[in-house]
């Protein structure tokens, strides 16, 4: 096979690649100046398929570290997107690696972020439920659930949505059962909210 073509992708630093007078592949600046590829060239099938795979697993990395640039990520975040992208499992496989190694990639803190974030809005049935969807693991999300948030935060955080849900209003028996669900939704466990719903009175809160 022959490099017939090597063709500037905009302002990035990728090429398009044409063999035989073909359109044949994307690769990276860096692996076009690693392995020294210029037009006119011979390559054989198997030279061609290492570079392109070395491509592939480097094109995988630099966006796995774009991704992350936004904020911090499960390891199951990151594999997710990465397969929606449609690198290989393998590519996929060396970059979370990587990651892993260099300490881009954490459960542990996101964890302690993610509960850190949202302690004031949810209870710690939610957050579990939330952190488990994102691919961290019951044991983290329960040692730093317990860690982080006391009994009394707890009941004081809803204590605060139950304020701010009745809005001074009554709390007739209607409104009472509608304020159950409503926490109840927002993952406290039901002898929290009972608790904050028996400190009400029916008047207006100070």
């Amino acid at each position: 096979m022959i490099i017939t073509q090597i063709k500037k992708i905009g302002k990035g630093e990728r090429y398009s690649i044409f063999l035989d007078g073909s359109f044949n592949c994307a690769l990276e600046a860096e692996i076009l100046v690693r392995e020294k590829l210029k037009e006119g060239q011979e390559v054989s099938q198997r030279q061609w398929d290492r570079i392109r795979l070395e491509n592939g697993n480097l094109a995988c990395f630099s966006r796995s570290l774009s991704y992350l640039e936004k904020g911090l990520r499960t390891q199951k975040q990151l594999q997710d997107y990465l397969k929606e992208k449609g690198y290989p499992d393998q590519s996929i496989t060396q970059a979370i690696e990587k990651l892993s190694e260099y300490g881009y990639i954490d459960d542990t803190a996101f964890a302690e972020s993610y509960i850190r974030t949202y302690k004031s809005r949810k209870g710690t049935r939610k957050l579990k439920f939330e952190l488990l969807s994102k691919g961290v693991s019951s044991e983290i999300a329960e040692e730093k659930l317990a860690e982080l948030i006391s009994e009394e935060e707890t009941v004081e955080s809803c204590r605060k949505l139950l304020e701010k849900y009745l809005k001074g209003r009554p709390l007739d028996p209607k409104l009472k059962a509608k304020a159950y669900a409503h926490l109840a939704g927002k993952g406290y466990a039901s002898d929290v909210v009972m608790h904050v719903l028996s400190e009400v009175k029916n008047e207006d809160w100070d």
